[in-house]
C-alpha cells in the first residue's frame, strides 16, 4: 500500500493515572503512578519529539465520572481519569525542553470565561513560540456542572449554540482587539503599546458581555490552532465553522470514513476547502519486534484490564449507568446530554453488530473507543496506511495502553519504519504548530470564520 503524503501523529494522553485503558496502570512497565512528577511529562515531550510526533494532545475534563453505581467509588479505585492535574500548567515546561513539538490543550467553553481563557491561551502561544492548539469542548459531565455552580448541564445542542457565541468573543479578542504592531517597545518615543492599535471588542450577546480590550497582545499564531472532537451531528456542524483539526474515535475505517466524508462535504458547502480541516483518528498501538511478540504482549495486557473501571469510564462518557446490568444484555441507544457519539458508536452506528455489556467492557478496557493495532513495526505501519486510505484521515491520535511505555515503544519501533517509507514529516524548528499541521501560514486561513474578525 503506497501513500504519497505523510501521516500526522499526535500523542493522545491525559494527566491522570488511567486515560483510555483501565487497569493497565498496574502493569510492571507502567510509569503512570509518577504522573504528578513534572519530569514524567518533560521526558515524554522529548521522546515524542524524537519520534516525529507533531504534537502532544492532552485531554481534560472538569469533573469526575460518578455515573456508574451512582457514585465515583469505582472511578477512584480504578484511577479512572482521577485524580487529574491541570495540563495548561505543564505546557511551558514541556515547551522549554523541545523545539518542534506542539501541544494541544483542552479547555471547556461551558465553564471557562472567554475573557480570561483568551489571555491564558495567548500566554501559552507566546511561551511555546506558536506551538499551542486549543481543543474546544463543551463538556459532558453532570458532576462538572454541579461543582461549578449550576443545577445541571446545559442541554447538548444549546451548549453548542452558546459555544458559537463564545468563539465569536474569542475571535474578537484574538484577532480584532490588539493589532500585531501595536506593541512597539519604542523607548525613544516613550511608547510601549500604541493606543491607536488597541480597541475594546464591544461584544454584547445572548450569553456573553465583553466590552473591553484583550489583556494580552497576540501571540505568533494570533488565534491558537483550533481542534474539535465532537462527533454528534451538532458537534460536527460546530467543527465545520471553527475547527482546523478534528479528532474522531471509531472502531472501523468505514464508520470513521463516513464521518470524514460528511466533514469534507460540509466544508465545501460552507465555502471552505475540502481539506481545510485535518482529521485524526484514535488508535492504540501495541508494537514489538515481531507479530507474534506483539500479540503475546497484547494478551499479557489483557490480564491487567479492569472491566468495572471500563464501565465507570463508559458511564462517565455517556451518562448511562450499566452497574448491575446483565453481562450479555444488548446495548441500546439512550439520548442523554452527555457524550452522544460515544454511545452511538456502540449502538445506532454499529452496523449489524449487536454489542453486549460484556463486549463493551472488554473493548473499552484497552484503547477506549478506537482500534487496537498490534504487530511488528511493518504490520503496524501497514495498518495505519490502510486506515488512512480507507477512512480518508490525515493522521492519528496515538494512545498508549501502558503509559508511557507504549509511546516510547512507538518511537523506538514504529517511527523508524514510517521514516523509512517517507510517511513521517520532519517539522522545522521555528515554525508554528499551524504551519506544521496545515501546511499554510502561521495565522487563520482567509476562508476561516475567525479571519472575519481580523484587524
Amino acid at each position: 500500500m503506497t501513500r504519497t503524503r505523510p501521516l500526522l501523529l499526535n500523542a493522545f494522553d491525559m494527566m491522570v493515572p488511567v486515560h483510555q485503558s483501565p487497569g493497565l496502570w498496574r502493569h510492571p512497565e507502567s510509569g503512570a503512578a509518577d504522573f504528578t512528577r513534572l519530569s514524567y511529562w518533560t521526558d515524554l515531550a522529548r521522546t515524542l519529539e524524537s519520534g516525529g510526533f507533531t504534537s502532544l494532545f492532552l485531554a481534560d475534563i472538569p469533573g469526575v465520572y460518578d455515573v456508574y453505581g451512582g457514585n465515583a467509588d469505582a472511578t477512584a479505585r480504578g484511577g479512572v481519569q482521577f485524580p487529574l492535574l491541570d495540563p495548561l500548567v505543564a505546557v511551558p515546561a514541556m515547551a522549554a525542553v523541545t523545539r518542534t513539538l506542539g501541544f494541544g490543550v483542552t479547555a471547556s467553553v461551558t465553564y471557562e470565561q472567554p475573557y480570561l481563557l483568551a489571555r491564558t491561551l495567548t500566554t501559552l502561544d507566546h511561551f511555546t513560540e506558536g506551538r499551542i492548539a486549543w481543543n474546544i469542548v463543551t463538556s459532558y459531565q453532570d458532576s462538572a456542572a454541579r461543582n461549578l455552580g449550576m443545577a445541571g448541564q446545559i442541554p447538548h445542542d444549546e451548549r453548542y449554540d452558546r459555544a458559537d457565541e463564545y468563539m465569536e468573543v474569542m475571535y474578537k479578542l484574538f484577532e480584532g482587539s490588539i493589532s500585531p504592531d501595536a506593541v512597539r517597545a519604542d523607548a525613544a518615543a516613550n511608547v510601549f503599546a500604541d493606543p491607536e492599535g488597541i480597541r475594546g471588542i464591544e461584544h454584547s450577546g445572548t450569553y456573553f458581555s465583553v466590552p473591553g480590550q484583550a489583556l494580552a497582545a497576540p501571540g505568533p499564531q494570533g488565534t491558537p490552532l483550533l481542534f474539535q472532537a465532537g462527533a454528534s451531528a451538532r458537534g460536527q456542524r460546530f467543527a465545520l465553522d471553527h475547527a482546523e483539526a478534528v479528532f474522531l474515535s471509531g472502531g472501523t475505517p468505514e464508520l470513521v470514513g463516513g464521518w470524514v466524508e460528511a466533514i469534507r462535504s460540509g466544508l465545501a458547502d460552507r465555502g471552505r476547502s475540502r481539506d481545510a480541516v485535518k482529521v485524526f483518528s484514535l488508535a492504540t498501538v501495541v508494537v514489538d519486534e515481531t507479530d507474534a511478540a506483539a500479540q503475546a504482549r497484547l494478551e499479557e495486557y489483557r490480564r491487567y484490564v479492569d472491566t468495572e473501571s471500563a464501565l465507570a469510564l463508559f458511564g462517565g462518557w455517556t451518562g448511562v449507568d450499566l452497574s448491575g446490568a446483565e453481562p450479555d444484555r444488548p446495548l441500546e441507544y439512550v439520548a442523554t446530554d452527555a457524550n452522544q457519539s460515544a454511545l452511538a458508536s456502540f449502538t445506532t452506528l454499529a452496523g449489524d453488530r449487536r454489542w453486549t455489556v460484556r463486549d463493551l467492557a472488554e473493548f473499552v478496557a484497552i484503547g477506549g473507543r478506537g482500534p487496537v493495532i498490534a504487530g511488528s513495526p511493518e504490520t503496524v505501519v501497514d495498518e495505519l496506511e490502510r486506515w488512512a486510505a480507507e477512512a480518508g484521515v490525515d493522521g492519528f491520535n496515538i494512545s498508549a495502553a501502558v503509559r508511557p511505555a507504549d509511546l516510547e515503544r512507538f518511537t523506538r519501533f514504529v517511527s523508524p519504519e514510517m521514516r523509512r517509507r517517507g510517511l513521517l514529516p520532519e517539522p522545522a524548528p521555528g515554525t508554528t504548530l499551524r504551519e506544521q499541521l496545515t501546511g499554510g501560514g502561521a495565522h487563520l486561513a482567509e476562508d476561516h470564520l475567525g479571519a472575519r474578525f481580523r484587524r
